[in-house]
């Protein structure tokens, strides 16, 4: 089973099942190719840790699957809107501030964020860990985490739309 472990030994047998399970999930010909290349690039980094190489099928499907979870999750949390139909929504920030705007910025707004916070926060965006990572790591049920990352994440853009939008002085009586 030595030609399992083989990169395009594994590309030329399993890309055309992989392919059409992932389009069978996106129903789409442009996703379905990302995610078998995405799976791909996962086996290419993190393949080697896998022991049995009877489980090398298994393995493909499962990364696959869950690339697919993952891309399906971020549309939730990140949905595309177009500009014009978000205007009302958005706050008004100058350029000027944006680029201000910088990793030190963040992490400093992070750190004024609510306590009960600021792990969550920062494992999902910083660390990149999932929300049942994060259950284990704090120990916390699954809905807190989410629940948690949510309420952080709200409280960081009022303060960085506050700090960014300019402040009109106020009227000497």
């Amino acid at each position: 089973m030595a030609s399992a472990w083989d990169f395009e030994g594994l590309v030329a047998r399993y890309y055309e099942p992989l392919y059409q399970f992932a389009f069978s999930l996106t129903r789409s010909e442009a996703d379905a190719c990302d995610l078998t290349q995405q799976t791909f690039c996962v086996w290419a980094t993190k393949g080697h840790q896998l022991r049995d190489p009877e489980k090398v099928k298994t393995w493909l499907f499962t990364t696959l699957h869950r690339q697919f979870l993952e891309s399906r999750r971020r549309q939730v949390r990140f949905p595309h809107h177009e500009l014009e139909a978000a205007d009302v929504d958005l706050p008004v920030i100058l350029p000027s501030a944006i680029s201000q705007l910088d990793t030190a910025l963040v992490l400093t707004t992070l750190g004024r964020v609510e306590e009960t916070f600021q792990a969550p926060v920062a494992l999902f965006y910083l660390q990149d860990h999932s929300y049942k990572e994060i259950a284990e790591i704090l120990e916390l049920p699954l809905g807190t985490v989410k629940s948690r990352i949510s309420r952080g994440i709200g409280q960081m853009q009022k303060l960085l739309a506050r700090d960014l939008t300019p402040q009109k002085p106020k009227p000497r009586l």
